[in-house]
């Protein structure tokens, strides 16, 4: 007997969609690279601060007090983040997300995602020189 997928309803539901994220996405053809090799990502290490942020997006605790746009500007330093590269990312998150949850939560961590992504892309954009720009957006 299967239980319906519910709504995100505490901390637990968030590190979950987190954790079943990342192992996605460590091992996308894609962002893995991305995130194992150039990025050197410690999951044990960064899922608390990952969960932090989640968890203030969704539940508005407060828990996240960091600059979610400098680990990224480092990381774009280092490897151009293409917009196939959002893609993907948000791609893997909305399956993780619809596979556990429903509800008014899961669509919000869903709608959030999409508008994260395009913030950062946007500043990401932004903060290339001009030269670059055009190349990381067309390269997508």
């Amino acid at each position: 007997m299967s239980i319906a997928p519910h709504d995100i309803a505490d901390r637990d539901d968030i590190e979950a969609v987190v954790v079943a994220f990342y192992r996605r996405a460590f091992a996308d053809d894609l962002l893995g690279p991305v995130f194992v090799d150039i990025a050197r990502m410690d999951l044990a290490a960064h899922l608390p601060t990952m969960c932090d942020f989640w968890e203030t997006v969704l539940l508005r605790t407060g828990a996240y007090r960091g600059n979610a746009l400098r680990p990224h500007l480092q990381l774009d330093a280092e490897v151009a983040l293409t917009p196939a590269m959002f893609e993907r990312w948000l791609a893997l998150w909305t399956a993780t997300v619809e596979e556990r949850h429903r509800g008014e939560r899961a669509e919000h961590a869903v709608a959030q995602a999409r508008r994260i992504a395009g913030a950062l892309q946007r500043r990401l954009g932004a903060s290339r020189p001009a030269d670059d720009r055009t190349g990381a957006a067309a390269g997508g």
